[in-house]
Parts: C-alpha cells; sequence; structure tokens
C-alpha cells in the first residue's frame, strides 16, 4: 500500500504567490462590491484597484531573492522582482486615468477594474516561473482579460481590433503549445533549469539538434507575435487604434515586459547552450522589426498608428539585448522599458488632450496631424510636454529613453556587435524624423478653425499622471545611476 504523500504549508511556500492571489482578491473584491451595491461611482473602484496596487507592490518588496514556491514551479529571483515592480508601477500609471474622462464609458463598469487585476496576476505569473504550463496559464490569463479590455471600449474599431488580437494571440498560443510540447518530448521536463541539463547531456545525439531547433523555431514565432516582431507585427497598428489611447499606450508597455522575461529565460537557455542558431534569428528579428517599423511610421497620417510602429522599433531594438546574452544585455532590457514606460504612456496619454465628436480632419483616423497643428496658440503646455515626449522618444540627449538606447548600443559593443550598435544609431536617426514631424505641426502650423465639436481635456487626473510621466523623462538623468545599479544588482543575482 502507496504510503500517503504529506506536503508541509512551510515547504509550499506560499508566500511566493501573495503577489498574484493579492491581485486576484483585488478582482473578485471588486465583482462582490458590486453584486452588494450596484452603480456606485467609478472612483471608488479607481481608487480601490490603486490601493490593491500598493499593496501588490509591498509583497513584492517583501520578497527573498532566489526563492522557489508552490511545488517549486515559482521562480523568484532577481528578475522576476524587477519585472513584477515595473508591471505594478506601470498599471498604477494608468489606472487613475479612468477619472480624466466621461466620454469613454468602459471606465464605469466595475468588470474593467476586475479584469485589469486578472491580467496584472496573469502578468506576475509570467515573470515569476520557469515552468512552461505555468507561464502559459500566465499567458492565457493575462491575454484573454486583455481582449475582453479593448472591447469594451464598445466602438466598431475596437470590436475589430479585440478579434484581430485574439486570433493573433490564438495563433501564437499554438505555436507556443507546440514549441513546448517539442522540448517536453526531448527531456522530459517542463522546468526550464531541469530542461538545460537533459538537453546539455543529449545536444551531442544524432538527429537531436534538428528538433531542438525545431522546437526553437515554434516558441520564437510565439514571442514575436507577443512581442509585435516582424513579420508578426502586423496586428499591432490595428489594435492599438481600435483601443482607448492610455490602454494602448499601456498595451505597449507591459505585456512586452512580461514577455521579454520568458523571452531572456527561454532563449538565453538556447544560447547558453551553444546553439548559436538562436541567436542569429533573433538578431535578424531584431535588426528587420526596428528597420521596417521606422520605415512604416514615417508614413503613417495619423499620430497613433505611428507611435505603434514606433513601439515595434522600441521593442526591435531592445530585443537585441537578448540575443548579447550578456547581464549588462539583460539589464538593459529593463532600464530601457523603465524610462520608456513613463514616455510612452505620456504619449499615449496625450493624445487624449483634444476630443472631435466628429473626424473634422480626417475621415479614417481619430488623430491625424493636422489635428495638432498649431497647438502651442491654443494649449501652449500641452505642445510642450507632447515635444518633450516625442525628443525623448527620439532618443535625444538628456531625456529618459536616450539613456536606455545608449546603455543597450554599449552592450552590444561590449558583447563584440559593433555593426549591431551602429544599426540602432542609424535606426535612432530615422526615427526622429517621424518624431519631429508632430513637433513641426504643433508649433510651425496654423491652427485649424474650431467650429465648436472641438473640446480640450486638461483634467487634473490627467495632468498629474501626465506630470509624473514628465519628471521622470526630464529628470530621468539624476537617478540613472542608482536605477542601473539596483537592476544590475537584481539581474546578476538571478544568474543572468
Amino acid at each position: 500500500m502507496l504510503e500517503p504523500i504529506s506536503v508541509s504549508l512551510a515547504s509550499l511556500n506560499l508566500v511566493t504567490l501573495s503577489p498574484m492571489l493579492i491581485a486576484i482578491a483585488g478582482g473578485l473584491i471588486i465583482l462582490i462590491i458590486d453584486l452588494i451595491s450596484k452603480d456606485l461611482h467609478k472612483s471608488l473602484y479607481v481608487m480601490l484597484t490603486v490601493l490593491i496596487l500598493f499593496v501588490d507592490i509591498g509583497s513584492v518588496l517583501g520578497l527573498n531573492v532566489n526563492e522557489r514556491g508552490f511545488f517549486d514551479v515559482m521562480l523568484i529571483d532577481g528578475i522576476a522582482i524587477v519585472s513584477e515592480l515595473m508591471l505594478l508601477v506601470a498599471s498604477m500609471l494608468f489606472v487613475p486615468l479612468a477619472l480624466t474622462s466621461k466620454r469613454f464609458h468602459e471606465y464605469s463598469y466595475p468588470e474593467f477594474f476586475a479584469l485589469f487585476l486578472f491580467m496584472i496576476a496573469g502578468f506576475q505569473f509570467m515573470v515569476a516561473s520557469d515552468n512552461l504550463i505555468l507561464i502559459f496559464v500566465g499567458i492565457e490569463t493575462a491575454s484573454l482579460s486583455l481582449y475582453t479590455l479593448i472591447a469594451l471600449h464598445n466602438r466598431n474599431s475596437s470590436y475589430e481590433a479585440a478579434v484581430k488580437y485574439f486570433t493573433m494571440g490564438a495563433m501564437a498560443a499554438g505555436f507556443y503549445v507546440m514549441g513546448s510540447a517539442v522540448i517536453y518530448a526531448l527531456t522530459g521536463s517542463v522546468e526550464l533549469y531541469q530542461i538545460a541539463d537533459v538537453l546539455q547531456a543529449r545536444i551531442a545525439e544524432p538527429g537531436i539538434m534538428i528538433a531542438i531547433l525545431g522546437g526553437s523555431v515554434l516558441l520564437l514565432a510565439a514571442f514575436a507575435f507577443k512581442l509585435s516582431l516582424f513579420p508578426f507585427h502586423t496586428w499591432t497598428p490595428d489594435v492599438y487604434e481600435g483601443a482607448s489611447a492610455p490602454l494602448a499606450g499601456y498595451m505597449s508597455i507591459v505585456p512586452k515586459i512580461a514577455a521579454f522575461v520568458v523571452a531572456m529565460r527561454l532563449f538565453g537557455m538556447y544560447i547558453d547552450l551553444g546553439i548559436e542558431w538562436v541567436r542569429i534569428a533573433i538578431l535578424v528579428l531584431s535588426v528587420l522589426t526596428m528597420t521596417l517599423a521606422n520605415v512604416m511610421a514615417l508614413v503613417q497620417e495619423d499620430v497613433k498608428r505611428m507611435l505603434a510602429y514606433s513601439s515595434i522599433s522600441h521593442a526591435g531594438f531592445v530585443m537585441a539585448a537578448i540575443a548579447l546574452d550578456t547581464t549588462k544585455g539583460n539589464t538593459g532590457i529593463f532600464l530601457y522599458y523603465a524610462l520608456f514606460m513613463f514616455t510612452n504612456l505620456g504619449a499615449f496619454t496625450m493624445l487624449w488632450i483634444s476630443r472631435h465628436k466628429n473626424r473634422m480632419h480626417n475621415a479614417r483616423y481619430d488623430h491625424p496631424y493636422e489635428k495638432f497643428a498649431g497647438l502651442v496658440k491654443i494649449m501652449p503646455l500641452a505642445a510642450v510636454i507632447m515635444a518633450l515626449f516625442m525628443l525623448s522618444l527620439a532618443g535625444v540627449p538628456p531625456f529618459s529613453v536616450f539613456w536606455g538606447k545608449i546603455y543597450i548600443m554599449s552592450a552590444a559593443i561590449d558583447a563584440g556587435y559593433v555593426w549591431l550598435a551602429i544599426v540602432m544609431g542609424l535606426n535612432s536617426a530615422i526615427a526622429a524624423y517621424y518624431y519631429l514631424k508632430l513637433i513641426v505641426y504643433m508649433f510651425l502650423k496654423t491652427p485649424e478653425e474650431n467650429d465648436g465639436t472641438v473640446t480640450y481635456n486638461m483634467t487634473k487626473p490627467l495632468m498629474t499622471i501626465v506630470g509624473v510621466a514628465v519628471a521622470a523623462t526630464v529628470g530621468s538623468v539624476f537617478f540613472m545611476q542608482p536605477l542601473i545599479s539596483y537592476i544590475f544588482y537584481m539581474v546578476s543575482a538571478s544568474g543572468y
């Protein structure tokens, strides 16, 4: 007779699950409150969500580095802690924007905030595990919530965007599952640290390399979808266009941080095993992505679509750091997105400053360049703030994104990839054109006639969030060294 297996609570180390449990419990609390009392003002849900995120940040800061928990499927290393903090800070920047406008009715639904917290829990599972099954659960939890958040915008373009995102997400999930199945067939494990050991022992066997490469191609395709890398990037501009402007900005940051962490763990394992084909494929994808996205951004007539292609280009730029497989390169990924998230979310949020009841400038787009013509004469402060964000995204010193770009280029040179740093520099020069184009419209064009259908949105919550983004964008130079030191220490402690 088999002896029963006894599992103690101490061995489960449930504290490693606490950040995800807080987010899930928060979402359930919001739904319960709505069941008890209907039609409460959205400000209650906004404040409750921010409070839950504060508690979540506290639980993350209380975690010990390099611990495992819950049958060893949870991995709390330095990378997990840094990425969870970034996810939560970006989320705290986004949520108060629900107070800024009566136009977008989705923020009045408590379901919006519950889904938002479930999505955060999914991203946290992705970054705090090296178990392929739990990563997949996190991907699907976050993705299904995000599809619904987009559709809640309740416009035809939003429904179209949600369906496109769902279709592309389903395809990416299929590639991920097939790639994981190949790995499991080869190694008999779904834990990355065990997979690496088995592959190391079997890599010399005849035919095994073909199977390894097959699995890596499937996984690379899955993450190319998630990170909108060429040629799997075509859904991104349409989805961003259909989502509300701040949600589009949020989508350009948080899902990509989570996907980059998983990609770092997965493809870093392949590169450490000496499979150079994976490194070459990532470099090719990243160069093609940043270059073609920049070229496409040059010809966009809509500022939101331009920012979408800009986000694709930035993702390609950062993806190159994964191919370097160095501590400095991996530090550069987190540094880049820690700086980029303030600037990009601020830029998307600034698209809200003027509202048109009808598309008076362009029958196709909500945010054409003409909408911003002469903005400096109508709203000087808004024009200056938007120009700051554009200069930062272009990589103009001393604004925030410049430091992220220069750090990754430095990591590329240190790793012996001088040509990659040159390509990055050339792409930054190309990108400057379309960022400066918007500045030209705002400062040098004549304002359009206002027929009374244009209103301006400069509410206190919006200006507070934008003010935080501006402070981070302009003042980043003063806290750059401690930020780099902290991220470098946490990445080093994780063994990457």
